[in-house]
């Protein structure tokens, strides 16, 4: 068994379909197909079903796609903690993030990049934190930025980054004089706009204009705070969104930023989370080092 073979089973279990199997592995489709002909026999078990195309893999070939899944991402283990040990740190990060972190993935990053000049990192933005743990799961992550309340991160290794909060932003003109809290109530009447129903922040605001006789109804919703942030500045919409992206972007000229009531509802952790089973990753296991290094 070659771990050619394996990675060209794993990329046509991705991308079902043996052309787009073939070129994501820069290798002719009979050169693939074949590999994986190769493999089976070895493995004394069909892994694909074949018509006159890919029509899916049989049972045990999904049963397998995880331990080749596995014994890749070991294979890379092993290569970048052999490499570290003769050079430092190289190779490729694959980091997945919520949007609303964002701003965080860079102040993450940075630094680390800045220690570590050899390895190069990818990020992936605008994944919930479910889709996130799944792909770290199945090892298509290194790491991932999330919000670990409300997702499954049983057996992964848990760094936490920070406490958020949600604030209203919006024009000047929109908003009422003086710098105490928004009423809710108040907050209702505004053009708003905010994140998809069922993404985390989205679902924070909801349930605290709930718990305050208060249903919002945005008349643009977006899966991006950039692009919140976007519309707030073009002058006519409020939106509800971290105060992280407003400190590292800055509010949008002319906009004020305002705490509504009951702030603490609208608090929220986030964490960088990575696969704890041995070997680790070693890429991931210094971005958790780095990111709890003061500073």
């Amino acid at each position: 068994m070659l771990f050619r073979q394996l990675e060209y089973f794993v990329a046509l279990a991705r991308e079902q379909h043996f052309a787009r199997a073939a070129r994501a592995c820069y290798v002719s489709q009979p050169a693939l197909s074949e590999a994986i002909r190769k493999l089976e026999h070895e493995l004394k078990v069909p892994l694909v079903l074949r018509g006159g195309s890919f029509e899916g893999l049989t049972p045990e070939g999904e049963r397998l796609v995880p331990w080749a899944r596995r014994i890749l991402a070991d294979r890379d283990a092993l290569e970048h903690e052999v490499t570290a040990l003769r050079t430092g740190l190289t190779g490729e990060l694959n980091l997945g993030v919520i949007p609303a972190a964002a701003t965080s993935a860079a102040l993450l990053t940075d630094p680390f990049c800045t220690a570590h000049p050899l390895v190069r990192i990818r990020v992936w933005a605008g994944l919930r934190s479910a889709d996130v743990v799944a792909r770290i799961r199945r090892f298509e992550l290194d790491a991932g930025i999330v919000y670990p309340d409300g997702v499954d991160i049983d057996g992964l290794s848990v760094t936490p980054l920070y406490t958020d909060r949600l604030a209203l932003i919006a024009r000047e003109d929109l908003l009422p004089d003086g710098d105490g809290r928004l009423a809710w109530a108040d907050a209702a009447q505004l053009p708003m706009c905010l994140l998809h129903e069922g993404m985390h922040g989205r679902d924070l605001v909801d349930t605290a204009a709930r718990a305050h006789g208060v249903r919002l109804s945005p008349r643009l919703e977006a899966d991006s705070v950039a692009t919140l942030l976007a519309m707030v500045g073009a002058g006519r919409w409020a939106s509800i969104v971290p105060r992280a992206w407003i400190a590292t972007y800055r509010a949008p000229s002319g906009t004020r930023t305002v705490e509504l009531e009951g702030t603490e509802e609208l608090a929220t952790s986030v964490a960088l989370v990575r696969g704890a089973g041995e070997p680790e990753s070693v890429l991931a296991r210094a971005l958790a080092e780095s990111a709890q290094r003061p500073g």
